[in-house]
């Protein structure tokens, strides 16, 4: 409330609005439930290669068609508080693991919903999150046990994961081609030996105006620019790159100058200045042995006129990663100053070709056999832009996913499968508790069925039946590869379907998600700046 003095002197009472008013307790828990609740339900039916997908249209009318769970909480506009926090859970389990970025968030979700129900009953959210962090490290204690280390030097059985990643995805019709090529990328960059994958040498750039079968490996850097002369040779052998961070234009003084003009005698003294400048800019770079020239900033006629007289075709306007990109490549230094600029500091390449495509004459720049043969671009094609960006996050997704192999070689069933054996071991492991974590525990288990409810509620089965018949299943025969097999339409062994997934995603899934709740359900109180 706020008081306030009328015009005769007397005060008065302002209440605030209603939609304004400040909740704490009970009912601050259930709210900030109930809205992050609302947040995990639009994803549900995102989940597995049955999914949907969301358009998304932005605050200027930008689109966006993805089934990728991190981009779509990325493009809302959430403003709940606690909601927020799963968009932070989602890109959390992007930036880690590049891959489950739904799943994590159903099963936040269904974790939400059992601890609504506890509070309801009476208990308090302290325990309910005591009991979730109990049922996590057993049911991370069972995936453990279930997983099966593979062997890395079998391209296959990696194409197999990244396959799985793919399934849901809207490059579905061309899965095993953009599988190979993740593989194919990833083992090119990978150290096998430290288990290390550096992703920085694998560039992923996309072009509209082709088919999705078209995307390639070029064993190089492609850049999406164009020489910046038209007359420019478009093709240099043996390419000795300068990289240069300064532009090609006369210095601006850091003081405000006036310089006054009378004659045409003084004029002409200004241009020879500025075109001597010019000159000796071309001199120093030629000087160094350099043929080819890559320039983050721009360039001024004059300059670009003498490139193309000297005969060294230059691309301007490169973006800042990819200069780096170019130089670890090409084995280059960055130079941000001309006189800097010495033999030494030049790349290398075999060759740099200007390509020109589609009818609209676009262009593009390939560069390759570099220095550094590791150094990679997925060229991605697609029949329009919001295709080729769809397929930039898959193709992200599949070589998160054999990245993940490599540091950690253990994987488990698809299809649901771990997460039912895991909600048995949590089941049966809540007997041992004769506390009120007993419910909570009960609880995670049920949780845990929310993603193979979700997949086999997408693939238009039965969910509850299907999901009880798999479980059922796998107490009988002893065999936690069981899962909902959306393509056969009934309870699988996923392991012979050749559908798994790694069981780092899958433990981040549950951990993060588990952390995340928790902290939610800590949460009793929302206060505004400036409210108290």
């Amino acid at each position: 409330m706020n008081v306030a003095i009328d015009e005769y002197g007397r005060p008065f009472v302002i209440v605030r609005e209603q939609e304004k008013k400040r909740i704490t307790g009970l009912e601050a828990h259930k709210a900030n439930i109930l809205a992050a609740k609302s947040v995990c339900d639009t994803l549900r039916t995102s989940l597995g290669p049955k999914g949907m997908d969301k358009i998304i249209v932005g605050a200027d009318n930008e689109v966006t068609v993805t089934n990728d769970g991190a981009t779509i909480l990325e493009k809302m506009e959430i403003e709940h508080k606690c909601a927020k926090l799963l968009v932070d859970l989602s890109k959390s389990q992007d930036a880690e693991v590049g891959d489950g970025t739904t799943g994590v968030v159903i099963l936040a979700g269904a974790l939400l919903t059992q601890a609504l129900k506890f509070l309801d009953q009476g208990l308090h959210p302290l325990h309910i999150a005591d009991g979730y962090d109990r049922a996590c490290a057993i049911a991370i204690e069972r995936l453990e046990s279930i997983a099966k280390p593979i062997n890395l030097n079998d391209k296959s059985i990696l194409e197999r994961a990244a396959y799985t990643s793919l399934g849901s995805k809207v490059v579905s019709s061309q899965q095993e081609l953009f599988a190979r090529i993740a593989v194919e990328a990833v083992l090119s960059v990978a150290d096998l030996e430290r288990k290390d994958v550096n992703l920085d040498l694998i560039k992923v750039e996309g072009k509209a105006g082709g088919r999705l079968e078209d995307t390639c490996i070029v064993k190089g850097i492609v850049l999406n620019k164009e020489l910046s002369h038209s007359q420019m040779k478009k093709e240099t052998k043996h390419a000795k790159i300068a990289i240069l961070t300064c532009p090609f234009e006369p210095p601006k003084p850091k003081t405000k100058n006036k310089v006054e003009i009378t004659t045409a005698e003084h004029f002409k003294n200004l241009q020879k200045c500025e075109q001597d400048y010019f000159v000796k800019m071309i001199d120093m770079v030629q000087k160094s042995g350099a043929n080819f020239v890559i320039c983050q900033w721009g360039f001024d006629d004059e300059a670009n006129h003498l490139l193309a007289q000297r005969g060294i075709p230059a691309v301007r306007w490169v973006g800042g990663v990819e200069m780096e990109l170019i130089a670890i490549a090409t084995g280059g230094k960055i130079v941000a100053r001309f006189e800097n600029l010495t033999p030494d500091k030049l790349g290398e390449a075999k060759l740099i070709r200007e390509i020109s495509w589609s009818t609209e004459n676009t262009q593009v720049i390939y560069i390759e056999g570099c220095k550094c043969p590791q150094a990679l671009t997925i060229l991605v094609r697609g029949g329009n832009q919001m295709a080729v960006e769809e397929a930039e996050r898959c193709i992200h997704d599949a070589i998160c996913c054999v990245r993940n192999l490599i540091r950690d070689n253990r994987v488990v069933a698809g299809g649901g499968a771990p997460e039912i054996a895991a909600a048995i071991a949590v089941e049966a492991a809540a007997d041992e508790f004769y506390t009120v974590y007993q419910h909570a525990i009960r609880g995670f288990a049920e949780s845990l069925l929310a993603l193979p409810l979700a997949l086999a509620d997408n693939s238009g089965l039965d969910a509850y039946a299907s999901v009880n018949k798999a479980k059922a299943k796998q107490l009988l025969e002893q065999n936690e590869n069981i899962g909902i097999d959306c393509h056969n339409m009934c309870p699988s062994d996923m392991y012979v379907e050749g559908v798994y997934e790694t069981l780092y995603s899958k433990i981040q899934q549950i951990s993060l998600a588990t952390q995340v709740v928790k902290m939610i359900l800590k949460i009793d109180d929302v206060i505004e700046s400036g409210e108290l």
